[in-house]
Order: structure tokens, then C-alpha cells, then sequence
């Protein structure tokens, strides 16, 4: 065990760990679960407020004029003093959610939403600054310049310009032969065969694919005979628009793409379909009292993994969370895993969603959180609900070996799809696998082992020159390559004490404690916390004595720097570091919480005046 050294048995250090737990437990919902809140989104407010303007332009009704100028008032309120617009209201300006805010908020009617006029024009000037000009062309280039061959969202992004009227007259062919045709068509085909063919979005985003790729069909239409495929295409694929949509009416309960998905009916004449009327629906419902609205509606099954497994960092769950508390938890987990085949992307059964709501999918992060949280929130019960846990925990495990991939990594959604980034197997995911599959030593088998194995080799492939590990769900928006190594490699020494990557996160920390993303980056609470967690771990565990020394001394300065920068454990600032769906920023409440109360669990468990049991 290492040398207790000055902050661990500190009253400071004990006040401010009482707090953070404090204030995690508090964080629960009436359900006993937590819920979360994801920060508000520029870029979600914008394709909302277009798509309902577009919907009541289209039915010759004002319905959602109130909606829409709460919206609008929003963004301006949002807007960056240089005239562009961020992600979050933390986040930096870029030209993706600046070009949504611009052309909805020139589609708006000025005279309801003071200052509208201005905001627009300081965001034209914004664009012409940085992608050339407003011209298409320009746009085009400057987007294909962020997202490569990747058309999830830059296509998207295209059609909401065009609906809007940004390039030029919507009731023109030209203006919609702008945007690049999707292959909606291939949408009709056995979801086994996507792997095989050229697929120019990542599979999450199957509803875009459809509903761009028909509006875009329906506007500018190809030349015969392709113009008569999919003419015949049409009606299949929007049966299968309809079959995907959950009864919430939000594709994956995200406002973007369920937005764009209604901006494209309301432009092609379906306004008044199954669909658009289910989507609207489900906009008008998820916007806040504040006129804006989420990326996402909410990461509860997320979060609450996230938050049993940092109270359960140190070993004692139990103090934390008593017994009613984690049945109420685990009976909760249990109800959200699923059970059947998912409607949507065809997933097997035995995975968990990111939540608790109809429009989640079943992926592998949620699903290794969801089977650790499990683990922990068993830990010693031997009676007969630990077998119905085991075997819940023992189909998820199943369920992840289904998804990995040739090379032995564990991607997100669907095997196989490995074209596009977010289609690709990622060593968080894949390291956060295997603290799962370790979590439950009992349930080890053949099949089991050789996963793990695979996914070993993965990681020692993947390990950057440095040391280092990138993650893909993680980010820092200020790093030069908007990657967040930090995380990353915390996840993977987490998970498997790899020597080099302690040493290379040691190597990261600030002299104050404090850990961003690069070495010249600014700290924040959520990459400080990662850090010290996986080196907390590192210091127990590790086989190094000098590894584990230099490991506890590291810990010491980073918690240090945590008590400090949350106020002893009571405010938690938090940071965009969160990449959602095609490089889209968020922030999380609970994320600096959670992740600083697993960091001061996992610190004070090394500390001899507070040793494990």
C-alpha cells in the first residue's frame, strides 16, 4: 500500500468526498435512479425551429409560432459576441451549428423575437469570414472539409439550408441538386448486407438516410432509369420510416435528427404523414421552459451506471447506498435491458440503451456499464436475485462478444460497419468491455476468454507512439485534433493497469494537478477525475512498486487540485467534452460529479487511513 501522504487523511480531502457523495445521491430522481441533464443545444434549437416553422408553413397553420419564437429568442440570446455560435453555451463557435442557427433564424419572422435581424446578419458576416463566402459552393467545400467522406451530417446540414432558403429558392430543382444524393433505396435492402455496400452514413442514422435521400429524390430527381428505382423504392422506404420511428416519435431521442427527418417531409408534401405528426409531437414535448432544446432527451441508464460504479470505486457501495436504495437501482437496470429484437437496427437481444426512453438503441458502452453497475450492486448477495442478475449480466456480456468486430475491438452499435468513424470498433469501448467482463469472473467461458483476449490485442495495436489511447465518444474541443487522449487513456489503464499508459497520464498532469486534454490545454474537472481514478487503481494494484509510487504521488496532486476546483466537493462546473452523434459537443451535469466522486473513492481506498476492506 502506499505512503499515505497530506491531502488523503486530511479533513479537507474526507469534507469534500462527504460532499460529492452527498450531492451524487441527491442527484436521484423520485424512481430512485438518476436521470441527468444534458446542456442546452444551439444546433438542436435551430433544426427545431426550422423544421416546426417549415411544418406550419407547409399545412398553412401558425401552430407553432410560440414555439418557434421561443426558439429563435433563444439563439440570439445564445449567439457568441463574434457572431457565430457553439454547441453548447460553453463551447467555442463553429461553422456547422452557425450555418443551422443562421439560415433558421432567416427563415423566422422578425418582428415576435427582438434582435433577430442583427443576430442574423453578425452570423452571415461570421460565415463569409470563415468559409469564403455564403456562396453553395463554398458552404459545400468548407463542410466536406470537416467531415470528409462521412455525409451524416454534412448532407443534413445541406438540406436544412435548402428548406430554409439559404441556397437558393426551395421550389427550385437546382437549388435541392445542391445537395448530394443519399442512396435511400439501399435502405430496402437486409440490414445484413449494409456492411457490403457503400453506405455514406453511419448506421445510427438510418432515418436521415431515408427522409434526405427522399426529399432530395422528390425535388431534384435523377435522370431514367435510376429516377424510376427509386420512384419504386419510395413506398418501401417510407414504410420503414415509419416502422423505425418509436411511439415517442423521436428517432433515437434526438432532436437533430428527428428534426431534420421532418424538415425533410414538410419539403417533399408529407407534412401531415404518420411520421411528421409523431415528430412534431415529440419536438413540441422536448423543448424547455427556456425555448431551447437538447441534443438528446436524457442518458439516464447512462448515468446511473456511471454513478453506482463511481459510489462502488472504492469498494463500499453499501455505505453509500443502502439496501433499499441499490434494489431500487438494480430492479430499475434489470427493466431496461432488452429482451427482444430491436425494431430499429435489428440488435440482438441483451444489450442496454444510453435510456430509459423508447427512441434509445441498444450499444455497447451502455451495455458494459450497465453489467458493471450490476456487479457492484450485487456484490455479496448469493440469494436467488443474484441468479436472475447473473444471468441478465451473462446475456449482456453474450451480447457485446456478438458485436466485436474482426479486428477484436468492440464498436458501437453494429458489427461490421467499419467505413465510417462512428461505425468503427474504439478503445474505450472496447476497454470498458473488459473491466466488464472481469466484474463477473464467475460467468467465464471459452467463448468469453477468447473475446478478451482479442480484445487485448486490439488495444496493444492501437496504442498511439506515445502511449497514449483516443477515445471516441470523448473529445476536447480546444485540442488541435478535437481528440481526447486523456480520457482515453485513463479508460484503458483503468481497465487493464497498462504500464506506459499510467506513465504517459502521469506525464499529462499539470504541476498543480490539474489535467486537460494536451499539456497546454486548460484542466477540467472531468479529464482531472478520469486521471486520478485510473491512477488511483494503478497505485493499489499495480505490480511496480515505482509505478505504484509514482502513480499515489500523482493521485495526491490531482485530488488536490479536485477538492480545490469544486469548492470542496460541492460545485461542478461542466465541460463540453461529450461527442454525440457526427461530432456534435454536450455537456452532462452529472458527469463532473460522478467521475469526481469515482476519483475520491478510489483515492481514499489507497490510503492507509482509509484501506480497503
Amino acid at each position: 500500500m502506499p505512503h499515505a501522504s497530506s491531502i488523503l487523511p486530511s479533513e479537507a480531502f474526507a469534507a469534500a468526498r462527504r460532499a460529492a457523495v452527498e450531492r451524487l445521491l441527491a442527484a436521484r430522481n423520485p424512481a430512485g435512479h438518476w436521470t441527468g441533464r444534458l446542456t442546452s443545444s444551439a444546433l438542436s434549437t435551430a433544426t427545431a425551429i426550422a423544421a416546426l416553422r417549415l411544418v406550419d408553413r407547409a399545412l398553412g397553420a401558425d401552430v407553432h409560432a410560440a414555439r418557434i419564437a421561443g426558439g429563435a429568442t433563444w439563439l440570439v440570446a445564445s449567439q457568441l459576441a463574434d457572431g457565430s455560435w457553439g454547441d453548447t453555451p460553453a463551447s467555442r463557435g463553429n461553422l456547422s451549428t452557425t450555418l443551422l442557427a443562421w439560415a433558421a433564424l432567416a427563415d423566422t419572422a422578425h418582428g415576435n423575437v427582438p434582435g433577430l435581424s442583427a443576430a442574423v446578419a453578425r452570423g452571415a458576416d461570421w460565415i463569409d469570414r470563415t468559409a469564403g463566402s455564403r456562396d453553395p459552393a463554398a458552404i459545400a467545400r468548407s463542410l466536406a472539409g470537416i467531415y470528409g467522406r462521412d455525409r451524416t451530417f454534412s448532407v443534413p446540414i445541406l438540406t436544412h439550408l435548402a428548406a430554409c432558403g439559404r441556397l437558393g429558392d426551395p421550389a427550385r430543382p437546382d437549388t435541392w441538386r445542391r445537395v448530394p444524393q443519399l442512396p435511400f433505396e439501399l435502405a430496402g435492402l437486409p440490414r445484413s448486407w449494409f456492411q457490403y455496400v457503400d453506405m455514406q452514413v453511419v448506421s445510427y442514422a438510418l432515418p436521415a438516410l431515408i427522409a434526405i435521400g427522399l426529399v432530395r429524390h422528390t425535388r431534384a430527381p435523377a435522370a431514367w432509369p435510376l429516377r424510376l428505382i427509386r420512384d419504386l423504392a419510395r413506398p418501401a422506404t417510407l414504410r420503414t420510416l415509419a416502422a423505425i420511428q418509436p411511439h415517442t416519435g423521436g428517432y433515437l431521442e434526438a432532436t437533430p435528427l428527428t428534426s431534420f427527418v421532418t424538415t425533410s417531409l414538410a419539403s417533399m408534401g408529407l407534412a401531415a404523414h404518420a411520421v411528421a405528426t409523431r415528430a412534431v409531437e415529440f419536438l413540441a414535448a422536448s423543448q424547455r421552459p427556456d425555448g431551447s432544446w437538447p441534443i438528446d432527451t436524457n442518458l439516464a441508464t447512462w448515468v446511473t451506471t456511471l454513478s453506482v460504479t463511481a459510489l462502488a470505486a472504492g469498494g463500499r457501495l453499501a455505505d453509500h447506498l443502502d439496501a433499499g436504495g441499490r434494489a431500487a437501482v438494480r430492479d430499475w437496470l434489470l427493466a431496461q435491458q432488452w429482451r427482444d429484437v430491436h425494431p430499429a437496427t435489428g440488435a440482438s437481444p441483451g444489450g442496454w440503451a444510453w435510456t430509459d426512453l423508447a427512441g434509445g438503441v441498444p450499444d455497447a458502452d451502455d451495455t458494459s456499464g450497465a453489467v458493471l453497475a450490476l456487479a457492484a450492486l450485487q456484490a455479496g448477495d448469493r440469494g436467488p436475485q443474484r441468479t436472475d442478475v447473473a444471468r441478465a449480466a451473462t446475456a449482456g456480456l453474450d451480447w457485446l462478444v456478438g458485436l466485436a468486430n474482426r479486428d477484436g475491438g468492440i464498436p458501437t452499435f453494429c458489427r461490421g460497419w467499419g467505413r465510417l468513424p462512428f461505425d468503427t470498433s474504439c478503445p474505450d469501448i472496447t476497454a470498458h468491455f473488459l473491466r466488464a467482463a472481469a466484474a463477473w469472473p464467475e460467468a467465464r467461458t471459452p467463448r468469453r476468454d477468447h473475446a478478451a483476449r482479442a480484445a487485448r490485442r486490439y488495444l496493444a495495436r492501437t496504442r498511439k507512439p506515445d502511449s497514449s489511447w483516443c477515445p471516441l465518444w470523448f473529445g476536447d474541443e480546444r485540442h488541435p485534433a478535437q481528440e481526447n487522449p486523456v480520457y482515453g487513456t485513463a479508460k484503458v489503464v483503468l481497465s487493464t493497469l497498462d504500464a506506459d499508459g499510467a506513465d504517459w497520464l502521469i506525464g499529462a498532469m499539470h504541476a498543480d494537478g490539474g489535467v486537460g486534454a494536451a499539456a497546454d490545454l486548460p484542466p477540467s474537472i472531468e479529464e482531472t477525475a478520469v486521471t486520478v481514478e485510473a491512477l488511483a487503481r494503478v497505485a493499489a494494484e499495480s505490480a511496480d512498486a515505482g509505478l505504484r509510487s509514482r502513480a499515489a504521488a500523482a493521485v495526491e496532486t490531482g485530488v488536490g487540485w479536485l477538492v480545490e476546483h469544486t469548492a470542496g466537493g460541492i460545485r461542478f462546473d461542466a465541460a463540453p467534452i461529450g461527442l454525440y452523434f457526427a461530432k456534435l459537443w454536450y455537456a452532462e451535469d452529472l458527469y463532473p460529479l460522478a467521475f469526481t466522486v469515482a476519483a475520491f473513492e478510489r483515492a481514499a481506498a489507497i490510503s492507509q487511513h482509509d484501506p480497503r476492506p
